[in-house]
């Protein structure tokens, strides 16, 4: 064995065996020329897109991109790419067969490649026997992933519709029943204004109306006002007081209520493509050339140790007589 990899040893096993092995691998890379062809190996196009993400907020720790990714990974996506293309179909796979959802799903991870580029961005890689179904399965992901994202935000701000919805629904009670306290105050009590009717009340029962001697005034109803007022000002106080607090939270509520509504029914989208899929034009794989280089590299290392073997063997009756 040492004495194959001496270099001296080896140049002069090629020299002797020259022809043969030029002949093996000619032969070797006329095969891989045949063998790589569109008769025996199907050639893929590439397509490509490039997107950042939009309009959204990335979870705990993550960064927007590592949460893109992740959708873009999702079941959902999958399986509405497979339906969409009828990929099955598509990749010559027999849903009779055992395994077929693991065939399909790992033959759709090997032909569809995302990652994350060095500038935080995200870039989608489709491999397909068609160019134009390449690109099309590029737009189609995007696509899917601005309705996933659109999905989970409008699921959540329905929650915050109903939530704000009901929290109206209660303060507008809480506004109607203290309204309907200020009536009764108004219509049994007479009292409907405290710092004007406390005045005018004092005025008549100074008996300084119009600067009169008193002779008009009711002074039968001063008193009973007065009554009320000394029975009742304090609740209408707390009342006018809670009527005003409440209107203002009322408010509040409302503008984020009418946020909610506004996002809910907008449709935004959660990518910003930066480089839209196109056909392409010229095969991805197979490179035949490459196959050629390393398939006659291997015939002629594999040529060359059948070479030292069969030199081997000649040589050893000669040490043993």
């Amino acid at each position: 064995m040492d004495k194959f990899f001496n270099s001296a040893h080896l140049v002069s096993l090629i020299a002797k065996w020259k022809y043969h092995l030029i002949s093996i691998i000619g032969i070797s890379a006329i095969l891989a020329i045949i063998f790589s062809g569109p008769s025996f190996i199907t050639p893929m196009y590439k397509s490509f897109g490039v997107a950042y993400p939009a309009n959204i907020e990335p979870y705990s720790e993550e960064s927007e991109t590592e949460q893109m990714l992740q959708v873009l990974n999702s079941k959902g996506i999958v399986d509405s790419m497979i339906l969409k293309f009828q990929l099955a179909k598509h990749y010559g796979i027999n849903p009779e067969y055992k395994y077929f959802k693991t065939v399909l799903v790992n033959t759709y991870y090997d032909n569809v490649r995302i990652s994350k580029t060095p500038y935080e961005s995200v870039r989608i890689e489709v491999l397909d026997k068609s160019p134009d179904t390449a690109a099309f399965m590029v737009e189609a992901i995007f696509h899917f992933y601005d309705q996933k994202i659109a999905s989970l935000h409008k699921s959540k701000y329905k929650e915050v519709i109903d939530m704000y919805g009901a929290q109206l629904s209660r303060k507008r009670a809480t506004l109607d029943s203290l309204k309907n306290v200020l009536y009764v105050l108004g219509t049994e009590q007479g009292i409907i204004q405290y710092e004007y009717q406390s005045q005018e009340i004092m005025r008549g029962y100074l008996k300084t109306v119009d600067g009169s001697n008193g002779s008009g005034i009711n002074t039968k109803e001063v008193d009973r006002l007065m009554q009320n007022m000394e029975k009742a000002s304090g609740q209408l106080i707390e009342v006018v007081q809670m009527i005003q607090d409440e209107a203002r939270t009322y408010v509040e509520v409302k503008l984020d209520y009418e946020m909610a509504i506004r996002f809910y029914e907008s449709n935004m989208t959660y990518s910003n493509i930066v480089t839209d899929p196109y056909p392409s034009d010229k095969k991805s794989y197979p490179v035949r050339w490459l196959v050629v280089v390393i398939v006659s590299l291997a015939t002629f290392i594999f040529a060359l140790l059948i070479i030292f073997l069969f030199e081997g063997k000649k040589a050893s009756p000669r040490k043993n007589s």
